[in-house]
C-alpha cells in the first residue's frame, strides 16, 4: 500500500472513509482496551466492601465501554458512536469540572488533577474521528455517497 492511498478516501472498503482513520480509530479502540479494561476491571475484580453506588456505576461504564472496544478494534466505523460518547464525555467533564479549577487557579492539588491529565488525551479520538463520514451517517442518517466516476462502494468491512 502506497502511503498516498492511506489519506484518499476509500469507498471500497472503507464508504468513502480514508484509511488512515480507518486504522487510528482501530489503535484507538486498542488502546482503550490496554488502558481502560485494565483499570476498570482490576478495579471491580479487585475491590472489597460495599461500593459506593456511583463511584461504583462510574467502574462499570468503564468496563462495559472497554468490552465495546473490542468490537471496534474489528468494526472501527460501526463502532463510531462510543467514539463520540468519548469525546463527548471527557469534553464536558473538561469544561465543568476542570476548566473551572483551572480558571481559578485551584486545579493543581486537588483530587480533578489526576483525570484532568487522563481526559486531556481525548485529543486522540478527536483527530481520529472521521467527523464528515459520522456526520452523514449519524446526523444526517445517510449512507456517505462516492464521487461521481469514482467505483461503487461494496458492503463496507470495517
Amino acid at each position: 500500500m502506497r502511503i498516498a492511498s492511506l489519506f484518499r478516501p476509500d469507498y471500497e472498503r472503507y464508504d468513502g472513509v480514508r484509511p488512515i482513520n480507518v486504522y487510528l480509530l482501530r489503535l484507538l479502540f486498542v488502546l482503550m482496551v490496554a488502558f481502560v479494561a485494565t483499570d476498570a476491571w482490576n478495579t471491580i475484580l479487585m475491590h472489597e466492601g460495599p461500593w459506593n453506588h456511583r463511584e461504583a456505576a462510574a467502574w462499570c461504564m468503564w468496563a462495559s465501554y472497554s468490552l465495546l472496544a473490542i468490537l471496534g478494534v474489528f468494526y472501527p466505523l460501526k463502532l463510531i458512536p462510543i467514539v463520540a460518547f468519548d469525546i463527548l464525555y471527557k469534553l464536558v467533564w473538561l469544561a465543568i469540572v476542570a476548566y473551572p479549577l483551572w480558571r481559578t487557579n485551584t486545579l493543581v492539588g486537588s483530587p480533578a488533577e489526576e483525570m484532568t491529565y487522563a481526559f486531556l488525551w481525548v485529543v486522540l479520538p478527536i483527530v481520529a474521528m472521521p467527523w464528515g463520514y459520522a456526520f452523514k451517517r449519524y446526523v444526517l442518517n445517510r449512507a456517505p455517497e462516492p464521487p461521481r466516476g469514482a467505483p461503487a462502494p461494496s458492503m463496507a468491512t470495517a
